[in-house]
């Protein structure tokens, strides 16, 4: 900037281009059309001596009638005053017309087996609402339409009531997944698998939605010139170019006050993700600095879903994840996912910073109100840069852009800023095992000693507790885990691993002990795990449906039961997670998630009671 703004105020909405703002949309957030939609709504203004002389003609006509007018009811919509909204009724009625119109000739490609020309009309009549011009959420008609057109989608791609085809071949194991490499047990097979069911996942709020609202206060907007110029030299530690603006200090007083826990937070559950995410940019060819775009976008919580169905890390809408070969059906959204949906958004905001010729200002934006809308804001603008287009888009972006520069310059120093001592969270670590028939989750977390729940969060891109019917899939599983779980798989047959079992048994005992605590016969017992010696496996099989206990120890002279009475209780802090604390006490993570129901890896709220073993009473909490 040429020139430094004390107590700055937002860029000034002037009458000259006042009625271009008014055409601002709601983001979408990563909507792809770029042609502004079909028969956008113009403003007409009347002049004041036009207008005086149109008041005197109504009072001439009208005031004679006031007296029958009087006589309606006055529950009569005869008296109704219409609102802006309502104002706009007729131009949402058009919208929606549109929007069905092309659902409809989704759903006759559907049915002529067309899937691909009806994903394209599905996304136009998606295209259709989110661009059309009007804010989505000012209309309660439109937004429950579009919520509604979301989810017919959703169940004419994926129907209910099929049936699908099981797969039966052998296993395939990954480890050290850094290296991307995998040792095959046998070939599998390539089966074409069927799409059906449809069934919701359980999500948490996106941030976007929270930032979209956010008004700064007036000490969070004072801004002074030495504030400016240390952001210059801070900036250039950043491995893109961008203008400084006195918003983006603002953004940053916002964070060091009351926005601090939102910061703090996603300083330590980026490390969960971040450097998965730096190796995937910097390979896709995007600076590793607008990784922290995940903050902004999810707070790094992989099951984030925005107002619009936009969802995951990277907060994908439907059509957008397609286009980027993102998969979504009944069993999986891989826009939910660590890797696939990294290395879309990567490469989605790529293609953006191409199309705006290198300015990564702009295809932040476009990331989030779709490159349509900052297409029509720079042609009124006349210039492609985000601070002149900005009294021409939506609040949310206007946001966005500098709220994400302010997490950037705090991130790559946050002593400076004032968050000092904050950990990053250890990165995910898995092993992968590809497994070829559908697999329950309870199967996978008993087979690799731990819970349902981590096993639920390593997965997050699974929309069942069970992996795809008809088709190999990469489960993640704890690291360290994939040949014992292998070892396990191969001793169930292919069509029982979405309803079997797998139970501990310990050091002499024997069928009819197990028998006796599972409520499974001998001679089950005996079929499922033909061949099977007790002296040398601590792993059996058993049906699902009337086991009543999967763990076993014997009791030892002196042993005290680990029952709730004899249990050690303690409070989570702020920024805890089971890993954390059991590492401070030197115990088993996953023992801990499972005694508690709750993800290793999942932040726990301040004050939380959590559940620890008895031998844990007496360790020392270290600082952490």
């Amino acid at each position: 900037m040429s020139s430094v703004v004390t107590n700055f105020k937002e860029p000034l909405i002037t009458s000259q281009n006042c009625d271009e703002c008014r055409k601002a949309t709601i983001p979408k957030s990563l909507g792809m059309r770029t042609t502004p939609s079909e028969g956008e709504g113009q403003l007409t203004l009347t002049s004041f001596p036009r207008l005086i002389a149109r008041l005197a003609l109504f009072a001439t006509l009208v005031v004679p009638g006031f007296s029958i007018f009087g006589q309606i009811p006055a529950g009569s919509s005869a008296r109704k005053i219409q609102t802006e909204v309502e104002k706009t009724d007729p131009r949402v009625s058009q919208i929606i017309a549109r929007a069905e119109d092309h659902f409809r000739k989704g759903k006759l490609n559907l049915e002529d087996n067309k899937r691909e020309q009806a994903r394209d009309e599905f996304d136009r009549a998606v295209d259709s609402v989110l661009e059309s011009g009007l804010d989505v959420r000012a209309s309660q008609r439109l937004q429950t339409y579009y919520l509604e057109l979301v989810e017919r989608i959703y169940r004419e791609e994926v129907p209910l009531g099929q049936r699908p085809i099981q797969a039966n071949t052998m296993e395939l194991v990954a480890q050290n997944t850094a290296q991307n490499t995998q040792t095959p047990i046998a070939s599998p097979q390539k089966t074409q698998p069927p799409q059906i069911g449809f069934l919701e996942q359980r999500f948490e709020p996106s941030p976007l939605d929270e930032l979209s609202k956010l008004v700064l206060t007036p000490d969070e907007k004072n801004v002074s010139d030495a504030d400016v110029l240390a952001l210059e030299q801070a900036k250039q530690n950043v491995n893109f170019a961008f203008t400084i603006h006195p918003l983006v200090q603002q953004y940053i007083n916002y964070y060091q006050g009351r926005g601090r826990p939102t910061m703090e937070s996603g300083l330590r559950r980026s490390g969960q993700y971040m450097k998965l995410a730096r190796q995937i940019f910097a390979k896709e060819g995007v600076p590793i600095d607008v990784t922290w775009l995940g903050q902004v976008e999810s707070a790094w919580k992989p099951k984030a879903m925005s107002w619009a169905s936009a969802s995951g890390l990277w907060q994908f809408i439907p059509s957008t994840g397609r286009a980027y070969g993102l998969r979504q059906n009944a069993w999986i959204d891989e826009r939910n996912s660590f890797e696939q949906a990294t290395r879309a958004s990567a490469r989605h905001l790529k293609d953006l910073a191409n199309r705006y010729r290198g300015d990564w200002e702009l295809a932040m934006a476009a990331y989030n109100t779709g490159a349509g809308n900052i297409d029509r804001a720079i042609a009124r603008a006349g210039t492609a840069n985000f601070w002149a287009i900005y009294p021409f888009i939506a609040q949310e972006t206007r946001n966005y852009v500098p709220n994400i520069l302010a997490v950037i310059l705090i991130a790559k120093n946050p002593e400076k800023y004032g968050f000092k001592g904050i950990r990053p969270d250890s990165p995910l670590t898995y092993d992968v095992v590809q497994v070829t028939t559908a697999t329950s989750l309870q199967l996978v977390a008993e087979a690799t000693d731990t819970s349902v729940d981590h096993i639920r969060a390593i997965n997050p891109e699974l929309r069942r507790d069970v992996t795809p019917r008809g088709e190999a899939y990469n489960v993640r599983v704890p690291a360290g885990k994939a040949k014992q779980f292998v070892a396990i798989l191969q001793r169930i047959p292919g069509d029982r691993r979405e309803t079997a079992r797998v139970i501990s048994v310990a050091p002499g005992e024997d069928l009819q002990n197990v028998a006796s605590r599972t409520g499974v016969s001998v001679a089950q017992l005996q079929s499922m795990n033909s061949g099977v010696d007790l002296k040398s496996t601590t792993k059996l099989i058993v049906p699902n449906s009337t086991v009543r206990l999967t763990s076993w120890r014997r009791a030892k002279p002196g042993d005290t039961q680990a029952t709730a009475s004899a249990l050690t209780r303690i409070k989570a802090r702020k920024g805890d997670t089971i890993s954390k604390i059991a590492a401070a006490r030197s115990l088993d993570a996953n023992e801990i998630a499972r005694l508690n129901g709750v993800a290793a890896e999942a932040e726990l709220r301040a004050g939380q009671e959590i559940k620890l073993p008895t031998s844990a009473g007496a360790a020392p909490s270290r600082r952490r």
